[in-house]
């Protein structure tokens, strides 16, 4: 019902009224289909029977549409990193975007080169259009592995990161090397090999974190394990997130 319902939307309402419309028609939805309090939102903060369960066995927020990854960065930037300064957020969901908007004591910068998203920019991640040393926190989701030119980005996230400045990055991952061939350009074959129609290869833990080392960021690995309360807050089991740092 979920995905029919969104598509009729998307075909009765035009782009940019329906982001200004959206958190109503969720808000609608939500209270009609999933009355109750065993689930909680910790970005939107609702409270309700049960999360979304999506093909890919994420869980989608009914009230503000986040996604598990989603709801885990908002846990991390509230519990585990003390934002400041000026902030950058390529591609950002749209809860986190009208959630970081009105953060108190930052400078919020979002972009998205495609025009998918929420966003004050359209920076080319491979030539970004801002001085050296200009942001004090970058974050970085399931971004890069959209990205042919992967090692030029983060020579720009390098870049345009103030001294010991911290960018969090996360993509999917898969065991044993990188994988990527950039002959593979249609649709179906990324999809068949990468995961996703638009992504041009899929990292290793260990091989993203070599690309970033080889760039001179430090990086520091974290793998966040759900406990009994998180499943509370639709948390997936074993997020892997990098936690990287300009030292000079």
């Amino acid at each position: 019902m979920y995905n029919s319902l969104k598509k009729l939307v998307k075909l009765l309402f035009p782009k940019r009224l329906l982001e200004k419309l959206e958190p109503f028609f969720r808000k609608v939805y939500a209270h009609f289909f999933f009355r109750g309090t065993n689930c909680q939102c910790n970005i939107c903060e609702h409270l309700f029977s049960k999360f979304i369960l999506l093909p890919n066995q994420d869980k989608l927020c009914p009230f503000c549409g986040s996604l598990s990854r989603n709801r885990l960065l908002w846990k991390i930037l509230n519990t585990q990193l003390q934002i400041k300064g000026r902030i950058l957020h390529f591609s950002p969901s749209r809860p986190l975007y009208r959630k970081l908007k009105n953060y108190p004591g930052i400078k919020y910068v979002s972009s998205d080169f495609e025009d998918e998203f929420l966003a004050d920019k359209r920076y080319d991640i491979t030539q970004i259009d801002e001085m050296n040393n200009t942001f004090d926190f970058i974050i970085c989701y399931h971004v890069l592995e959209h990205i042919e030119k992967d090692r030029q980005a983060m020579a720009e996230l390098f870049r345009i990161l103030k001294p010991k400045g911290i960018a969090i990055i996360q993509t999917p991952f898969k065991e044993g090397d990188i994988y990527e061939d950039f002959s593979i350009q249609s649709k179906e074959g990324r999809l068949k090999y990468f995961g996703q129609e638009d992504h041009v290869r899929i990292y290793s833990i260990e091989g993203l974190k070599n690309r970033l080392k080889q760039t001179n960021f430090n990086v520091d690995t974290k793998k966040f394990r759900s406990s009994e309360e998180d499943q509370i807050f639709g948390f997936r089991e074993g997020e892997v997130v990098l936690f990287v740092q300009k030292s000079s």
